[in-house]
C-alpha cells in the first residue's frame, strides 16, 4: 500500500494554480518537496489534511480517500507545520497531558523518550523556546501518537546547522519501521538531499519532476565545456545548460554520452536549479 497518492489534484488562486499534480509516495519512504516560496508546497500540504478544499483530482492517505476518512486517518498522521501550534505558558509535561486527551493512541513513553533526547526542558513555558526548541517539541509530538504518515511543511527552515542533523537523524530513524513513511517540503535542498528516497520538484504550481534520488543522481551529471566541444555531443545528451564567462556548464543524461566523456556528479540542488531555469 502506498502512505499517499495524489492524482491530478488542482487548486487555484487568485494568482496562482496548483496544476494537476500527481504524487506517489510508498510506504516506508521519505520524499521531499523541493520548491521555492510560493511553489506550492505548502498549499499541497494543506489540501492532503483538508484545511483547504481541492478543486480537482483525488487525495488517498494510507489507502483511504482523505475526504471519506480524514477525521480517522488523522490520528495516524504526525503533522509540523512552519508555526508549532502550542500555546505560549505551557511547558514540555502539560503538552503530553494535552495531548494524551487529543490523541486516542498516545504515546506518553515515546513522548517522554523523544523530548529526553532532544534535550528539551522540562519547566520552561513554549514562549521561552528557541525556533529550534519549538520544531523539535512539534516532532516529538507528531512521533509520539502511533503515525504512520508525517507532514512536515519546512520543519527544518531556520534551524541551526546542528539542530538540522539532529532533526534529520530523528526522521531517518522513524523510517526505519518499513510502516512509516514521510512528506517534507523544504526548500533547503541539502537537508533533503541527506534525507530522502525520492525528491518531487515544483515550481510556480507544475511538478517538474518526480523520481527515485538515488535513480536521478546516476542518470544526470554535469560537464564543463566551450560552446564548440558542446556542439559536438549528442543533441540528446544535453539536457540543461547555462554560459558563464568562462564556457558552459551543462547538465547530460550520462547514458547519452560518449564514452570516456568527463562527467562530474550532480547534487539535487544543482539538479533542481537547472530544472527551474529551463522551466523559465
Amino acid at each position: 500500500m502506498n502512505a499517499l497518492e495524489l492524482k491530478n489534484l488542482s487548486k487555484t488562486y487568485p494568482g496562482f494554480l496548483l496544476d494537476h499534480l500527481n504524487l506517489t509516495l510508498p510506504s516506508g519512504c521519505i520524499m521531499g518537496l523541493i520548491g521555492e516560496n510560493g511553489a506550492g508546497k505548502s498549499t499541497t500540504i494543506k489540501l492532503v489534511l483538508d484545511m483547504i478544499h481541492k478543486d480537482s483530482g483525488t487525495i488517498t492517505i494510507l489507502g483511504k480517500d482523505n475526504e471519506d476518512s480524514i477525521h480517522l486517518t488523522k490520528e495516524e498522521i504526525g503533522v509540523v507545520m512552519d508555526e508549532v501550534g502550542i500555546p505560549d505558558c505551557l511547558t514540555v509535561k502539560q503538552v503530553g497531558k494535552v495531548m494524551k486527551n487529543t490523541f486516542r493512541c498516545w504515546d506518553n513513553d515515546e513522548y517522554s523518550r523523544l523530548t529526553a533526547k532532544l534535550r528539551l526542558p522540562d519547566k520552561k513555558p513554549f514562549k521561552e523556546f528557541s525556533r529550534g526548541m519549538k520544531m523539535k517539541l512539534g516532532i516529538a509530538i507528531a512521533m509520539s501518537h502511533n503515525s504512520k504518515l508525517l507532514l512536515l511543511d519546512e520543519a527544518t527552515s531556520g534551524l541551526d546547522p546542528v539542530v538540522r542533523d539532529e532533526v534529520i537523524e530523528m526522521l531517518l530513524d522513524f523510517t526505519r519501521d518499513e510502516d512509516h513513511s514521510i512528506l517534507i517540503s523544504s526548500h533547503i535542498v541539502s537537508d533533503l538531499e541527506k534525507l530522502c528516497d525520492y525528491v518531487a520538484f515544483l515550481h510556480e504550481g507544475k511538478l517538474l519532476l518526480c523520481e527515485e534520488k538515488d535513480q536521478l543522481l546516476s542518470e544526470y551529471g554535469l560537464i564543463h565545456c566551450t560552446a564548440e566541444e558542446l556542439q559536438t555531443l549528442p543533441p540528446q545528451a544535453v539536457r540543461y545548460k547555462k554560459e558563464n564567462p568562462y564556457g558552459i556548464e551543462a547538465m547530460v543524461q550520462k547514458s547519452a554520452m560518449p564514452r570516456g566523456a568527463k562527467i562530474s556528479p550532480i547534487s539535487i540542488e544543482e539538479l533542481f536549479l537547472f530544472m527551474v531555469k529551463e522551466a523559465g
